[in-house]
């Protein structure tokens, strides 16, 4: 584990809309990459990019400072720090740069990094670009989060927290017009085809399942024609409560209620495919759509990914056979 650790240079993940897989995606890196020795974990992304709901999948329990339900933690508990024999004393410290720095120099947040670190306590830092250049000591692990998750394990080679910056921060858009086209997918849909879809995940686009036991019944092409509607008509989307967004005022269910633009005339250049792929393996019909520039040709390209996978598992499938 160590030693495949040591070489391990850099990993990426989708980043998934809903919270929950953002929790199960969390869990899945802390046992592929953390080492009970690591201290400082440096967390780079926006605002709605997920990295709270990443940071509750990979520290269980932790009390995020700038948690919305905790009404920001005061005070700072990093800023706070007892004797060191203090039965308890916390073992893991977070705090958000971006949001401390409005009140505290940025120099005193760095010095009680230091100060934690010293003291053998693990310390989890988001926006940690913006503290480095003061900090002067690089992450453990430093993880990004925009389209995808990014994770790595620098060396004195790099990659920098700019270099992880400047990948996600171009990347977040695509990530945030993927996910209200595709809530606006669902509010075109009928309802009952709503009821039963599932999501999946594709690089600058979307995936919207359902089960096997019937192929949808709607047209894919008046659907698109739909949603380009709405997104002409320029409507606000906000943030309502944790299980719902507002789009033009109309409440609407979503398991990722931050990730979105603020408003459908961002998402650019939005395309479905206009058929259903079936997954036999799995048992699912998939609908695929994309955003962003040559999605036509991004749609090409995915379907006959998809199809050469589907091809493998077949194969694979027969080969057991024999």
């Amino acid at each position: 584990m160590i030693e495949r650790q040591t070489s391990h240079v850099i990993s990426t993940y989708f980043a998934p809309r809903g919270r929950k897989r953002m929790y199960a995606l969390g869990m899945h890196l802390v046992q592929l990459y953390l080492n009970p020795t690591d201290k400082l974990i440096g967390i780079i992304g926006e605002a709605g990019s997920g990295k709270s709901a990443l940071i509750r999948g990979m520290f269980p329990g932790l009390d995020l400072t700038n948690d919305d339900d905790g009404v920001n933690v005061r005070p700072l508990p990093i800023l706070d720090q007892d004797d060191d024999q203090r039965f308890f004393s916390p073992h893991t410290y977070h705090l958000d740069i971006r949001f401390e720095n409005g009140f505290t120099q940025m120099s005193v947040l760095a010095d009680a990094i230091l100060q934690a670190l010293h003291r053998g306590k693990r310390v989890i830092v988001e926006h940690f670009d913006l503290v480095y250049p003061i900090l002067h000591v690089k992450a453990d692990l430093l993880i990004g989060v925009g389209e995808e998750v990014v994770i790595t394990r620098p060396t004195i080679f790099g990659p920098t927290p700019q270099d992880i910056y400047d990948n996600v921060y171009k990347s977040l858009p695509y990530r945030l017009m993927s996910h209200t086209a595709e809530d606006l997918c669902e509010l075109c849909m009928p309802p009952e085809e709503l009821e039963r879809c599932g999501h999946g995940d594709v690089r600058r686009g979307f995936l919207i399942t359902f089960p096997d036991d019937r192929k949808p019944n709607f047209d894919i092409m008046e659907l698109e024609k739909k949603v380009y509607d709405l997104i002409d008509q320029k409507l606000p989307v906000a943030y309502q409560d944790e299980r719902h967004v507002s789009i033009g005022g109309r409440v609407h269910p979503c398991t990722g209620p931050r990730i979105h633009v603020h408003n459908t005339e961002q998402i650019k250049d939005f395309h479905l495919l206009y058929h259903f792929i079936h997954d036999p393996f799995n048992k699912k019909y998939l609908l695929l759509g994309c955003v962003g520039k040559d999605n036509l040709e991004k749609l090409a390209k995915l379907e006959a990914d998809l199809e050469a996978h589907l091809a493998s598992q077949m194969m694979a499938g027969f080969d057991e056979d024999i």
